[in-house]
């Protein structure tokens, strides 16, 4: 029998607050902010212990991504839209003929071709694989990103 765990970002403070612009929609291709939320599901069959998942080690490893990504402006490096130049203490962006110069520290650059909910919950799920060994017994994961309350993206990934 399968069973799973959650974890809802909204009530167990899993959050930040970033700026971001989406070149390919008008409306969003303003700079703009949201307060995120990071919600995880795990399915999967009961160890030896009748656990799926240590709690405490998905919440600390979500917790650190949130973090990294808490306060920042976040930037597709993979987006041919989107035109970046670096130096020591600055990062200059052009797209949709505007021009952006932000301090270097302020921004985050995520290996991604656009920072919406859908792509930022692919990349949580990634970075999230890499920092947790995956236990045998794991069926599936979902991580969601919210954009606002009741308004996010999910991704699905099977172990089966």
């Amino acid at each position: 029998m399968s069973t799973y765990i959650y974890i809802d970002g909204w009530k167990t403070s899993l959050r930040f607050s970033s700026a971001h612009i989406i070149p390919e929609y008008e409306k969003c291709g303003r700079l703009h902010g949201h307060t995120y939320a990071v919600h995880a599901k795990i399915t999967g069959k009961h160890d030896k212990n009748g656990i799926i998942m240590d709690f405490s080690i998905l919440k600390d490893t979500l917790k650190q991504i949130t973090e990294e990504l808490d306060h920042k402006i976040l930037i597709p490096e993979k987006n041919a839209n989107v035109k970046i130049e670096k130096d020591s203490s600055s990062v200059k962006i052009s797209l949709l003929k505007k021009t952006y110069v932000f301090p270097l520290v302020d921004c985050i650059f995520l290996p991604i071709s656009s920072t919406t909910a859908e792509n930022l919950a692919i990349y949580v799920l990634e970075k999230m694989q890499k920092k947790i060994a995956i236990p045998k017994n794991i069926e599936s994961i979902e991580v969601g990103v919210d954009e606002g309350y009741g308004q996010g993206a999910r991704i699905v990934k099977s172990f089966l």
